[in-house]
């Protein structure tokens, strides 16, 4: 009978002796250069999540002026929601455009932008459809019932207004 210690000991030169066995390298533990080159690649929304997973890469990763106008340029040509504001301040993430920019990356994150035009598919993984977006379970807010839900209250609006109008006909 192997002690825990044991077992572990032997689950490790196991693993590492079998050549199917494949060490899952993260960012990490790649060299600095490699991090440089993907956090150079990333849009403004996936750079600042990056940036504020460690310190190593807060310092590392670059969310300046030109990346923030690329993605707001890159949206204005998907016909997506931009910060319209003013007061955006393009030299800090924290007073970038405030609540507006939280909001969008939110939205990007719960994938409620993918597939919002024909033709756009998933904005976050880059596919033609977006299997991650989560679909409206209840029928009466699909924007294909908001007719039927607007006319059934339309009418428990006017039946009231019509049964008033009766009796007050009928009792002249």
């Amino acid at each position: 009978m192997l002690t825990n210690r044991q077992a572990a000991t032997t689950n490790t030169t196991n693993t590492t002796t079998t050549p199917k066995s494949t060490a899952q390298a993260n960012l990490s533990s790649l060299p600095t250069e490699l991090q440089l080159a993907i956090s150079s690649l990333l849009i403004y929304p996936d750079a600042l999540s990056l940036k504020h997973t460690s310190r190593t890469f807060y310092h590392l990763v670059d969310t300046g002026v030109e990346l923030k106008i690329d993605w707001l340029v890159s949206r204005r040509k998907l016909h997506l929601e931009c910060p319209n504001d003013r007061a955006c301040d393009l030299r800090s993430d924290l007073r970038f455009c405030r609540g507006s920019v939280a909001l969008l990356m939110k939205r990007r994150r719960e994938h409620v932008e993918c597939d919002a035009r024909p033709g756009i598919g998933c904005i976050v993984y880059a596919t033609p459809t977006c299997i991650h977006r989560k679909r409206s379970t209840s029928r009466w807010l699909s924007p294909l019932h908001t007719d039927i839900y607007l006319s059934v209250k339309l009418w428990c609006a006017l039946v009231p207004v019509l049964l008033a109008c009766l009796w007050a006909a009928m009792s002249i």
